[in-house]
């Protein structure tokens, strides 16, 4: 690019920023030196390739998506968090809101991730450990019980029985009283990362991309500002994939939606803004920056070249981050504090929209409120103390930096050829990436790839080649053993005591009419999510929900692999 272009775009970038809302804040560093808010290469002096790195919240976005960076706006703290029953979760969460929380992230038990009830015979053991449990539309008023849900910003984390559990979230707040159409969250739902990484799932790919078609439908028509969708990259990195791998098998996940949203006759300018994005910050800090920005420019590039969105919105790659659970030992885990103020710094380095840091003791248990809080502080000192904030992608320009955005790049680039070649010639039912990713599913091809990156990296770390402090290089320590949370069993007896309660009090021809309803919705083209909701409104369980599309839609089973 020739100095003048490059003139040309400062200026671009200058009126924008003069136009944009700034925060009272002090942009100067520690000793008082005064920053400008964006740097790029020198007066009259040509940069080849700037075209690709460019302005912030200037096509492609490489350097972020808005021209003063974090001046407007810092990134949301929305730390991740549920335990036991609703109001134990509650309490967690004004903890958080509390302590300058700027979001909520919804950790549900495993039974809740499956789409089964706290009374079912396959939730023994497992009611509240790994996050809330949330029976039916009771519990999650309970849930957020206090907490203004018109007022915050919300994600779940789910996907399997993401639909009905956003349900239960849409009556939750109706009977706060709460305008729907205004609420503002995100919904996981990708049940992409399911088959190739966490393995959450309840039916065949089929019958979930009917439901997600559905969601994104009725979330682009009744509650605009709700993204129905956060596709997850942080699961199949979790699982062992290299950070291209991440990067490449989420955005085709991305893509599939934008081809199942475009098969349903919507408008790409009107659906796309709605897809968000959750990705892993690993330790290995330039990686994961250069992962980020190589994300936004392959967003932008595909989104606008290939899908025809003409809308800057539709065009955006918005993410959560959350750091590295992989990353954290249980030996030394006081180390755990340092890896995950690395991996943040990485995040918001890298351009995040909102940040979920861990906490120091998750490789043992869920967190305990002071491991919690200090979670948080990690965030809000990078915020407050650092200087970050202060200049939008400090990084942009960096050789380094700048050489391994590109090569992540490539390498993702050469990933979607693949997934496309694996969906054949076509005709495509949804689209020639969906059709792919299908395949890919069905032949193993992501869990395959992902178990060989796995186990590349393993031999390193036996090897000595790769080092993490306490495991296998510096394992000495005087320090003593943590104090964790533990979930008493008696979490699990009152959450059945609660359900029986509430299923021997509810109108039980009102809910089996409504769930018989619901299924005979699922059988013609009309959108399910009305007929869910009056479901939901009667009280029906989130297993009776899952339970009776099981018997409809029959249970998806992962094919033996040698």
């Amino acid at each position: 690019m020739d100095a003048d272009e490059i003139a040309a775009g400062r200026a671009r970038w200058q009126a924008r920023y003069d136009a944009a809302r700034k925060r009272d804040a002090d942009f100067t560093t520690l000793s008082g030196m005064t920053v400008d808010p964006v740097y790029g290469p020198p007066e009259g002096v040509p940069y080849p390739g700037f075209e690709r790195i460019g302005w912030p919240g200037e096509f492609p976005y490489t350097r972020g998506l808005y021209p003063t960076g974090y001046r407007g706006r810092t990134w949301t703290i929305r730390q991740f968090a549920g335990f036991g029953n609703a109001q134990q979760t509650n309490e967690r969460y004004k903890m958080i809101l509390g302590a300058g929380g700027g979001g909520l992230s919804v950790a549900f038990d495993m039974p809740t991730l499956m789409g089964r009830d706290s009374d079912d015979p396959q939730s023994l053991g497992e009611v509240g450990h790994c996050g809330v449990a949330v029976d039916s539309a009771a519990d999650m008023e309970v849930l957020f019980g206090g907490i203004d849900l018109a007022g915050v910003t919300t994600s779940m984390t789910i996907s399997g029985p993401a639909v009905p559990v956003f349900c239960m979230y849409l009556v939750a707040a109706e009977r706060q009283g709460a305008d729907l159409s205004t609420l503002d969250g995100t919904l996981q739902t990708d049940i992409f990362k399911e088959y190739i990484a966490q393995k959450e799932w309840l039916f065949d790919p089929e019958p979930h991309l009917r439901l997600i078609g559905d969601l994104m439908e009725y979330c682009a028509r009744e509650i605009p500002r709700y993204k129905p969708l956060s596709v997850s990259g942080y699961h199949i990195r979790e699982a062992g994939s290299t950070a291209a791998q991440e990067l490449a098998y989420t955005l085709a996940d991305g893509f599939g939606y934008v081809e199942l949203g475009l098969s349903r006759g919507l408008d790409v300018n009107v659906f796309a803004p709605g897809l968000s994005f959750f990705f892993d910050s690993h330790v290995d800090f330039f990686e994961e920056i250069a992962k980020f920005r190589a994300a936004r420019r392959i967003w932008a590039r595909w989104l606008r070249d290939v899908y025809g969105a003409t809308s800057e919105k539709a065009q955006w790659l918005r993410f959560h981050t959350q750091t590295a659970g992989v990353s954290l030992t249980a030996q030394q885990p006081v180390n755990n504090v340092v890896r995950t103020a690395v991996e943040a710094l990485a995040a918001v380095l890298g351009g995040t929209n909102s940040l979920h840091t861990n906490a120091l003791d998750e490789t043992l248990a869920l967190p305990t409120d002071e491991s919690a809080e200090i979670a948080l502080r990690t965030q809000q000192v990078l915020m407050e103390e650092t200087g970050v904030v202060n200049v939008a992608d400090p990084l942009g320009g960096s050789w380094y930096v700048e050489a391994l955005t590109d090569k992540i790049e490539a390498e993702a680039e050469e990933i979607f050829a693949r997934i496309r070649q694996l969906g054949g010639e076509g005709p495509h039912k949804i689209g020639p990436m969906t059709s792919g990713i299908l395949r890919g599913i069905e032949d193993g091809w992501f869990t395959g790839h992902i178990a060989e990156s796995a186990f590349v990296y393993q031999q390193a770390l036996e090897k000595g080649d790769k080092r993490i402090v306490g495991v296998n290089c510096h394992t000495g320590t005087v320090a003593k053993d943590l104090e964790i949370l533990r979930i008493s069993h008696e979490v699990e007896l009152e959450q059945r005591r609660v359900l029986a309660e509430r299923k021997a009090g509810r109108d039980d021809a009102a809910v089996k009419a409504a769930v018989q309803r619901m299924v005979e919705v699922s059988r013609t083209g009309e959108n399910m999510i009305p007929a869910m909701l009056d479901a939901v409104r009667a009280e029906a369980t989130l297993g009776e929900i899952c339970d009776a599309l099981r018997a409809e839609w029959g249970v998806y089973r992962e094919p033996a692999r040698f």
